[in-house]
């Protein structure tokens, strides 16, 4: 197994698209690194440019140490899994397994692409070493096969496999090559739900038992997170923040992985923060604030120190971040929507603004806005529906402050 280095690589395609801008990244040995980002942001085409599949126009790409920025794809050492499956519909899927070694094992031998020459091989000297071999792939195939829950399926050809059947014979192909990287481009994404589910959980248990360099791109930041050991955001062509599934979820480098990573959307809401006494508040459409005996008071106030003590900001919490209170510093919501997930509720509430003047209907101002949305999580068998108004409190200690211009994190280490 090996390293996967890239050094400032970049891609500029001949219309002038930057598809990838300067990516620096290093995927360690056995690490299953996983790039995502929305369509469009240049993951495929750091993967095929790992592959050789893509050149670059710039930068250096290592795998084990060497330098394979100019090498032929078949040279580098790696083994492929796309999301169309590639297989060869004309052959066996133990011939699609098969293949890529036999190819080897011909050219090794003087045999060519499609065997021309294999005359050479019967030499006596030569003989045994040729059965020898053949006889491994096969052994290669079968338990590969076994792994994967196919070794039933070896005399079937494609047409004849569900979609999650091929899945596996491609994995497959890929697994019995044993090269020094994996590489996987959204291999799950024509699956349904509960099949891709079911894959993820295999893949995952592949690289355990097979300890290899797996390199993994997807658009679905719920893959991301359940699959990588670390999970490199990327957008417009470059690398936003790397870190494990945890660190980015909860420690977001920016307003956009913030945004973009999480099952449920993270709430945002735009206003300015002040010192006020020996306090801190947020004055916004959801007011905190935070006192003395806060685990992050000082950070937070040396935020504000040169700056007149008053600064614009994006303040972001998640919906677990939000519960029920009916204590100091509650917020007033309205319910506008219940989602029932089964294991828990979702519940998309709108602030409540102050009373509104000269209004007996209804003392409260209806925010239509999306900052001015709360997105929260209850129980199951929470008792709630639109219409209802409830207090709510959120964790101050998980709040996260943005800059409204760069969007980077503020409270980042």
């Amino acid at each position: 197994m090996a390293t996967v280095l890239l050094e400032s690589v970049n891609k500029r395609f001949p219309d002038g698209t930057q598809a990838v801008a300067d990516v620096s990244i290093e995927i360690e040995d056995q690490e299953f690194l996983v790039l995502v980002g929305p369509s469009g942001c240049g993951k495929s085409t750091t993967l095929r440019i790992i592959a050789g599949l893509e050149g670059s126009t710039g930068g250096v790409v290592r795998i084990g140490g060497r330098d394979v920025t100019h090498v032929a794809p078949r040279d580098r050492d790696i083994a492929m899994v796309f999301q169309n499956y590639a297989l060869y519909p004309h052959m066996s899927v133990y011939k699609n397994l098969s293949f890529g070694l036999t190819l080897r094992l011909n050219r090794l031998f003087g045999g060519g692409v499609i065997g021309r020459g294999l005359r050479k091989i019967f030499q006596p000297q030569r003989a045994s070493e040729f059965v020898r071999q053949r006889v491994e792939i096969g052994n290669k195939v079968r338990r590969t096969a076994l792994r994967l829950g196919i070794e039933h399926l070896l005399d079937r050809k494609p047409h004849q496999l569900s979609g999650g059947e091929r899945q596996r014979v491609a994995l497959g192909r890929a697994i019995v090559r044993n090269p020094a990287a994996f590489l996987f481009d959204e291999p799950f994404s024509n699956l349904d739900a509960k099949l891709r589910q079911q894959l993820r959980v295999e893949l995952k248990r592949l690289h355990r038992d097979l300890k290899v360099t797996m390199i993994y791109v997807t658009h679905d930041q719920v893959e991301a997170m359940t699959l990588g050991n670390r999970v490199a955001i990327m957008n417009e062509g470059r690398i936003l923040q790397v870190g494990g599934p945890l660190e980015v979820y909860q420690r977001p480098a920016n307003l956009f992985v913030a945004k973009f990573i999480g099952n449920s959307p993270i709430n945002l809401c735009s206003g300015t923060v002040c010192k006020v006494g020996d306090r801190i508040e947020f004055e916004g459409l959801t007011p905190m604030t935070w006192g003395p005996e806060s685990p992050r008071f000082d950070r937070l106030a040396a935020l504000l120190e040169g700056v007149s003590g008053v600064r614009s900001v994006v303040i972001g919490f998640r919906a677990e971040d939000v519960g029920i209170a009916e204590s100091e510093g509650a917020i007033e919501v309205e319910v506008t929507e219940v989602d029932r997930l089964g294991e828990s509720t979702m519940v998309h509430s709108r602030v409540c603004g102050s009373p509104t003047q000269g209004s007996k209907e209804d003392k409260f101002v209806q925010k239509n806005t999306i900052e001015q949305m709360v997105l929260f999580r209850l129980e199951s068998d929470a008792e709630c529906a639109p219409g209802d108004r409830l207090q709510v409190k959120i964790e101050l200690n998980r709040v996260l402050w943005f800059d409204p211009d760069s969007g980077e994190n503020l409270l980042k280490e």
